[in-house]
């Protein structure tokens, strides 16, 4: 499925991976790939779960492609969605080493990869296709439930097309470096473990006051499992414009 907001075009992929296409046809996704999400095998082990519809994704169409740490780093993801003259934008911590010891996948080195890569950290700000990106703390809270993304381990992206913010939380907590951006757009993981859960998401929308909420993360396989329609309706009884990406009937 397709959302159309204003000129633009989104659509959630699956797992982390949400791409954004501007009128002009400048593209932007976010953590592509894992899971069997965009190479078609996601549905034989996962297609109990109602998201993504499983079809094999290999548009190469992406100007700008965001990575924000070793667990969404998938270098055949960043393949399928990558133009031959696309800037990947790749968090300072993601490495290969990083990635085999924290889930056993064997990846290229992004630097390995024929993209033009650029390495970010907290607090930077650059200009990549006429996107304009701010790197943002993504972490979970020392006093909370969850401990798989400690502060540094990963990141998140506020990322404008347009004079339209858009903000890909990444795994991520509610926490304080998040409550004075401004967004458009919020694109937040509202699964039940190791990120900000649907209620803590709707909290962030509320506080925000964006444009569109677009949940994305969530529903991938068990652990990700989350009542997204609890969460929109959270969301729209707060005032706030929110949509669910699922794929159609017979996808």
């Amino acid at each position: 499925m397709t959302v159309t907001f204003g000129s633009h075009t989104l659509e959630w992929l699956g797992y982390a991976c949400a791409r954004v296409e501007t009128a002009d046809g400048t593209v932007v996704y976010t953590d592509p790939g894992r899971y069997g999400t965009l190479d078609g095998a996601w549905d034989d082990d996962y297609g109990t779960h109602p998201h993504p519809h499983g079809r094999a994704y290999d548009a190469r169409d992406g100007d700008v492609v965001l990575v924000t740490h070793d667990h969404h780093y998938d270098d055949e993801g960043v393949r399928r969605v990558a133009t031959s003259d696309a800037t990947v934008v790749v968090y300072e911590g993601v490495s290969a080493e990083g990635v085999r010891e924290s889930s056993g996948r064997d990846v290229a080195e992004p630097e390995d990869l024929d993209y033009e890569i650029e390495r970010v950290a907290y607090g930077d700000h650059l200009d990549v296709a006429g996107v304009g990106i701010d790197v943002v703390p993504a972490y979970n809270r020392a006093d909370g439930p969850r401990d798989d993304h400690p502060y540094e381990f990963g990141c998140g992206y506020r990322f404008v097309l347009d004079e339209r913010a858009y903000f890909w939380t990444g795994d991520s907590d509610v926490v304080d470096e998040h409550g004075d951006l401004d967004v458009d757009v919020l694109l937040p993981s509202i699964a039940q473990s190791f990120t900000m859960d649907r209620h803590g998401a709707a909290d962030l929308a509320h506080d925000l006051r964006p444009d569109l909420v677009l949940p994305i993360h969530y529903n991938t396989f068990g652990a990700l499992a989350a009542d997204d329609e609890a969460f929109a309706a959270d969301v729209a009884s707060r005032g706030v414009p929110v949509v669910l990406d699922r794929p159609r009937e017979g996808e």
